[in-house]
């Protein structure tokens, strides 16, 4: 006798995924179906900040681990997290079936505004237009955006736009960016009740 009670439990969403290269060692455990908890320590501050963002407003729960050669710079941490993230998205979010699959936002911040689209595609795919204002944000250097981001696609196999459409300050720029980056995501990731068991995708296969 099954128990049906049992049998209807959603399956957690969950991973971890450790990378250890010559460069850096990472550890990044998600819940896709969190509450937007964080636990963050990649040495660079404003990119904790900026992955805060992303649990937060993506109500995922986040804990990511990172040590690496910041000596030289923030390139090989930040782009490595943005494979591990991608990763570990990937493989919390299993077979896609009844994954509502796109997800968009739009985010302002003061001055700034930024707009953010994903599909669950299975396909990487990266345009990111995102005139930053400034080379620095802290310690974090605004060009990394793009190799977090580009990590993460190439990993989470996503088809991600991001467009900064207005903004004269570096951080708020950025802050848009995550935080839509983190909406939209939250909306794909999302089970659509109406879809239930069924791959959004006429091919059957995403």
């Amino acid at each position: 006798m099954t128990n049906s009670t049992t049998d209807s439990l959603p399956v957690p969403r969950t991973a971890e995924v450790s990378r250890d290269t010559a460069e850096t060692k990472i550890t990044v455990k998600v819940n896709l179906d969190g509450t937007g908890k964080a636990a963050l320590s990649t040495g660079i501050g404003f990119f904790d900040h900026m992955l805060d963002q992303i649990a937060r407003h993506g109500l995922i729960d986040l804990d990511i681990h990172a040590v690496g050669d910041l000596h030289i710079d923030g390139h090989h941490t930040v782009e490595d997290v943005g494979i591990t993230l991608g990763q570990a998205v990937a493989q919390a979010v299993g077979d896609k079936k009844g994954l509502r699959r796109y997800g968009h936002a739009y985010v302002p911040l003061d001055e700034a505004l930024s707009r953010v689209v994903i599909d669950f595609s299975g396909r990487p795919g990266l345009v990111m237009n995102v005139p930053f204002k400034s080379g620095m944000i802290g310690t974090f250097d605004s060009q990394l955006a793009y190799e977090f981001f580009q990590g993460f696609v190439n990993h989470a196999f996503v088809t991600l736009h991001i467009d900064n459409l207005k903004g004269e300050n570096a951080h708020h720029q950025a802050e848009t960016v995550f935080k839509a980056f983190a909406r939209a995501l939250r909306m794909a990731l999302e089970i659509d009740p109406r879809s239930i068991g069924v791959i959004p995708s006429t091919k059957g296969s995403l």
